[in-house]
């Protein structure tokens, strides 16, 4: 396993729509393990294929606090069950250290694949259903940033760009 390069905003790539997963296979699986292993590096609670410039519609997350309930959502397609939406603050690993509230439907339902490439439908909510929604916006070219005011979305590419001009 391997902890892989996270893509920050507002790098391009992270704009990039990813195509369905054709086949899970073994190459697929040691994927997971490296988001798995990218991911609570990090730390997060989720990590899209494109965060990591890999452009296929794959998601892992974890919400548990040790570590226990790891999740792999292959080919996701989600539909609101409850339209009410909720308020979340939401992070991101692409846009570090930075947190906005974000709204979105609490109650959704997901068909995907896992793992191993069985079909599975599950209703999610609460900060699962949320977590889901916001690597599935990565996974369509969308960041959370994106549901914010053109202001603030400005002000925080400034301050990224600049802290990343630091680093190089």
């Amino acid at each position: 396993m391997a902890v892989l390069e996270i893509l920050e905003f507002p790098d391009p790539r992270l704009r990039t729509r990813a195509r369905p997963v054709a086949a899970v296979t073994a190459d697929t699986r040691d994927l997971i393990d490296d988001m798995f292993e990218t991911m609570y590096a990090a730390p997060g609670i989720g990590l899209a294929a494109t965060q990591i410039n890999v452009h296929e519609r794959l998601l892992v997350i974890d919400i548990s606090e040790d570590r226990s309930d790891p999740q792999v959502f292959i080919n996701p397609e989600v539909t609101v069950i409850d339209p009410e939406l909720g308020e979340y603050d939401e992070g991101c690993l692409s846009v570090p250290g930075f947190y906005e509230t974000v709204n979105r439907p609490q109650r959704v339902q997901v068909t995907a694949l896992d793992r191993d490439g069985k079909s599975f439908t599950r209703e999610l909510e609460g900060l699962l259903a949320i977590c889901l929604q916001h690597e599935i916006d990565h996974l369509d070219g969308k960041l959370f940033v994106d549901y914010l005011s053109p202001l603030k979305r400005t002000r925080i590419r400034k301050k990224l760009e600049k802290i990343q001009r630091q680093r190089d």
